[in-house]
């Protein structure tokens, strides 16, 4: 699974990256080094034709659902079932997107008591480009909640030795045909939901600091011994 990550290019870069509007809050988005489930975080998803960088809540609410509370349980979605689940089917039909970050803590076990956090990142330092989906719910009195999931699937051969799963990592190539709202061609975009290529990414060890969602500083990414 993919449950805390780390988001340090500032929004207008992140736009430019991925050929997106910037947000009008930009300039007051702030580094978060330490992103955890219910937390906004940057998204590219297409608004009135044109890429538009947003900024959702972490963790998908069905339209469906009677509780807010219940996206801090979906912050993930098996690509293996995205399709069919009824959590997610009508958000992967219509309403996909892209969370964009600057690499992800996963944890290694090292024995029965012990898991050391890691953290992965683009070879090359550029962004990752997480496959998402997105959702509108409103509450009883109408607010109304913009909220996002990650997919996960199988590892690669540079996440096997950490964990036997990891984020669908969307290459540039493909970002239109995930990012198109009318490409209900569920059997293509599933198969862009398989392992990124090895050698793409890179990963060390950080300190266990990181265990804390308190704790959110720079100091979270630099590597161990």
């Amino acid at each position: 699974m993919c449950g805390r990550f780390a988001t340090t290019t500032p929004p207008d870069k992140l736009a430019a990256y991925f050929g997106a509007e910037a947000p009008v809050e930009a300039e007051d988005v702030q580094p978060d080094y330490n992103v955890a489930p219910t937390r906004d975080v940057p998204v590219v998803r297409v608004r009135n034709d044109e890429r538009s960088l947003d900024y959702l809540r972490w963790g998908l609410v069905p339209r469906w659902a009677k509780d807010l509370r219940i996206g801090s349980k979906m912050i993930n979605a098996r690509s293996e079932t995205v399709a069919t689940k009824n959590s997610f089917r009508s958000a992967f039909a219509k309403r996909r997107c892209i969370v964009a970050a600057d690499g992800f803590y996963e944890w290694k076990r090292i024995d029965e008591k012990t898991k050391q956090p890691m953290f992965i990142y683009r070879a090359d330092g550029d962004p990752l480009a997480f496959a998402g989906l997105f959702e509108r719910w409103r509450d009883a009195e109408e607010r109304e909640y913009h909220t996002c999931t990650i997919l996960t699937c199988g590892p690669n051969g540079d996440m096997e030795p950490i964990h036997n799963r990891m984020p669908v990592l969307l290459a540039p190539q493909n970002w239109e045909e995930w990012l198109d709202p009318f490409n209900g061609e569920t059997e293509s975009l599933q198969q862009l939901l398989v392992p990124a290529p090895e050698g793409l990414l890179r990963s060390h060890k950080v300190s266990t600091d990181v265990n804390s969602v308190k704790n959110n500083s720079s100091s979270l990414l630099t590597a161990i011994t």
